[in-house]
C-alpha cells in the first residue's frame, strides 16, 4: 500500500536519520521541512501544506532542544514544543492522519529508584521538560491518531550532539571532567528513525494516541559514556569523574531517567540495539 509521510524537522539529527532510511523505501511518498518550508507554529501554513499535499503519516521531529537556553526563553519553547504540536495534532485528528511525535526523558525528575514506564507520572525539573510534556498533553487531548514516544540522550552523526562535543574536545584537551550521577541510555537518531518507521507501517494496531519509551538497550552515566566514546575511536585524553554539583547548568538534568522499554518491544517484537554497538557504528561512520 502506497503512504505518504510528512516529516517535519527535517534538518535535524531524527530528521536527517529518517530521510537515510525512507530514501530507501519505493513504495513511499515523502516530503521533507523544516522551519524555511513549513512554519508548524502556524496552523494556517500547515492546513495550507496538507491541502496541496494530502498525507497519511506525519512524524514530528521538530523541537526546541536547546535545554539550558529554553530557562530564559521560555515563550519560544512552548510555542515549538506545546502549541506547534497542537496544530500538528489538530490538522490530524481533522483529517484521519496518524501522527507520531517525539518527547523525551526530561519529562521526569530522575528520582525513581527504577526505570521509568509509560504509567509513571511525568514530573519535569526544567522548562524544556515542562514544554515537551505540555506538547504530549495537546496531542492527547486533539482526538487524533498517533503514538508519543520518548527518548532519552539522542546523538547521531548529523548535528550537533554529545558524541560529536566529545570527539572534538577529546582531541584538543590534554583532560575532560564529565559527571557521573546522572544516569541513563544513549540512543543512536538511526535506531529511533528506525522505530518510528516501523511503527507508522504498522499503523493499523494503534487505537488512539498511544506512549512508548525507546531508548537502546543498557544503562550508562555520562563518564562511563566519554570513556566509552575515547576507547572505540583510539583518543587518549584523561576523564575525570564529577558530580553535577561540580558542573552548574542553568537548566536541571534528571539524574535517573533510565527508561523500561517493556512496552515497545512485547507491542512490535522489537529488537532493540545495545547502546556500545550502535556507538560502534556511528563512530565508525565519522572516522571514515
Amino acid at each position: 500500500m502506497h503512504t505518504s509521510i510528512l516529516i517535519t524537522g527535517a534538518n535535524g539529527q531524527l530528521g536527517r536519520c529518517l530521510q537515510d532510511i525512507l530514501k530507501e523505501q519505493t513504495d513511499l511518498t515523502c516530503y521533507y521541512t523544516d522551519i524555511d518550508t513549513l512554519d508548524i507554529c502556524k496552523a494556517e501554513d500547515i492546513e495550507a501544506f496538507l491541502e496541496a499535499h494530502p498525507v497519511d503519516v506525519i512524524i514530528n521531529a521538530a523541537a526546541y532542544t536547546a535545554v539550558d537556553k529554553a530557562e530564559d526563553d521560555k515563550e519560544a519553547a512552548y510555542r515549538i514544543n506545546r502549541d506547534a504540536v497542537k496544530n500538528l495534532a489538530t490538522s490530524a485528528a481533522k483529517r484521519g492522519i496518524f501522527l507520531v511525535h517525539v518527547s523525551t526523558d526530561y519529562v521526569f525528575d530522575g528520582h525513581s529508584n527504577r526505570p521509568y514506564t509509560e504509567q509513571d507520572t511525568p514530573k519535569p525539573c526544567s522548562v524544556y521538560g515542562s514544554s515537551k510534556l505540555a506538547g504530549e498533553e495537546a496531542m492527547r487531548e486533539s482526538g487524533c491518531n498517533g503514538v508519543i514516544i520518548r527518548t532519552s540522550w539522542l546523538y547521531s552523526e548529523y548535528g550537533h550532539n554529545f558524541v560529536k562535543t566529545m570527539l572534538k574536545l577529546g582531541k584538543e584537551k590534554d583532560e575532560l571532567s564529565v559527571v557521573y550521577d546522572q544516569i541513563g541510555a544513549p540512543t543512536y537518531a538511526g535506531d529511533l528513525a528506525r522505530a518510528i518507521i516501523y511503527i507508522c507501517m504498522h499503523r493499523e494496531k494503534v487505537h488512539g494516541v498511544e506512549l512508548y519509551h525507546f531508548a537502546n538497550e543498557g544503562c550508562i552515566c555520562w563518564f562511563e559514556f566519554t570513556k566509552a566514546i575515547f576507547e572505540i575511536s583510539g583518543i587518549r585524553c584523561p576523564v575525570k569523574a564529577i558530580q553535577t554539583s561540580e558542573y552548574p547548568t542553568k537548566a536541571q538534568r534528571p539524574a535517573f531517567s533510565l527508561f523500561n522499554l517493556g512496552k515497545i518491544k512485547r507491542d512490535y517484537e522489537m529488537e532493540i540495539p545495545y547502546w556500545k554497538d550502535s556507538l560502534k557504528v556511528i563512530i565508525n561512520k565519522l572516522s571514515e
